[in-house]
């Protein structure tokens, strides 16, 4: 048997973790960007980080969630 092309477990593990932090950054990439670019000017607030536009986009989906009326 051929075992060339079945992954072992750490392969599989190291596929996912990198799947997971690809899927954050493209999750946080967008209030990243428009954080830096408006809140300096407008409001005069410091830039933010990648992770910390993650963790706001964390904290505001808990935050405002829509309740089921189920």
């Amino acid at each position: 048997m051929n075992t060339k092309f079945v992954p072992n477990a750490f392969g599989a593990i190291l596929l996912a973790a990198f799947f997971i932090f690809v899927s954050a950054l493209l999750y946080a990439l967008p209030v990243w960007l428009i954080w830096n670019f408006l809140m300096p000017k407008i409001f005069g607030l410091t830039k933010i980080g990648i992770i910390d536009a993650f963790l706001l986009n964390l904290l505001t989906g808990i935050l405002f969630r829509g309740k089921d009326k189920n």
